[in-house]
């Protein structure tokens, strides 16, 4: 098949709208849908910095190039990157080099561990996790680690690689538990909450198939090994409905996410936001101490330290 805007021949048809594009008016037709989120998201000072979580995997290369590509004209707009280390043998080391070669282009890195803030790692973690999984712990202690250190750059925002997969993945999945709180919560964020570095996601409207391809089109540089905890991963089973639902009917995810933001006026009107405290670490908190406290502290006993 042929490119529906050149001769050259297309990479890929995207059924959810009928389009055939070939490698360069596919990567337009990306870098169009990213801009266009970003304007949506985030409101944009000169002197501002944007700190982007990158773990090395596609989805957060992909964002971390785009947002330096969308950005590197202008002067008045600050990028730095955030890598966490977790403490996975064999899986992240190799990640973080990736991101370090990027990086070395003159994009400020800053690398935390889970070693150095809570004197764990998800390789100590995971084998204690009990009725939780693996992923639950890690999810808490990478967002505050994120968190800290965007703090600590000066950064009014936080850019993660969340796709349009992800994101649909948890819409459904906080319907499911009647998770109102946390369903506000996945904005994107309009409130600002003391402590907390606001968070965007511009690959929220760009399905994981996508952001692979541009990856790979793109000529990008990523880590696709996979986390060995990833099985006991809960969001799984709601990975698995949607695929499903997106087979059939192609264009669903984007159903799912449209129905969100068409609700999320009436659920930021309606739901009755807990307040957040501050934790004993300087960290915000819905109770007397942090999540990912409680966590590390819950650990460390179960370890002995």
């Amino acid at each position: 098949m042929k490119c529906d805007f050149c001769l050259k021949n297309a990479v890929t048809f995207i059924r959810y709208n009928g389009s055939h594009l070939c490698s360069y008016h596919f990567m337009k037709y990306i870098e169009k849908k990213i801009k266009r989120e970003i304007r949506k998201q985030i409101n944009l000072n000169p002197g501002d910095k944007i700190a982007v979580a990158v773990s090395g995997g596609k989805d957060s290369m992909v964002t971390l190039h785009l947002i330096k590509k969308i950005f590197e004209d202008r002067d008045d707009i600050k990028i730095d990157c955030i890598t966490v280390d977790e403490g996975i043998e064999g899986y992240r080391p190799s990640s973080i080099e990736i991101v370090k070669e990027y990086c070395s282009n003159n994009i400020p890195l800053h690398i935390v561990s889970f070693k150095e803030m809570f004197d764990l790692t998800m390789d100590g973690v995971a084998p204690y996790s009990d009725k939780n999984s693996p992923c639950t712990y890690c999810g808490v202690f990478r967002r505050k680690c994120i968190n800290t250190i965007a703090k600590k750059i000066g950064a009014r925002y936080i850019a993660t690689g969340h796709n349009l997969d992800d994101i649909s993945q948890s819409i459904l999945m906080n319907f499911v538990r009647a998770d109102i709180e946390k369903l506000v919560r996945l904005g994107p964020h309009k409130k600002i909450y003391p402590g907390l570095v606001p968070r965007f996601a511009p690959l929220r409207s760009i399905s994981e198939k996508e952001s692979l391809l541009y990856a790979i089109v793109s000529g990008l540089k990523y880590h696709d090994l996979t986390c060995p905890y990833w099985e006991k991963a809960l969001r799984n089973q709601y990975r698995s409905i949607i695929d499903g639902l997106e087979s059939r009917s192609p264009g669903s995810k984007f159903s799912i996410l449209s129905s969100y933001d068409r609700l999320y006026p009436t659920l930021i009107k309606n739901c009755k936001q807990i307040g957040l405290n501050i934790c004993t670490c300087g960290e915000p908190a819905s109770g007397k101490k942090c999540k990912a406290c409680e966590f590390s502290k819950e650990m460390n006993e179960k370890l002995g330290c």
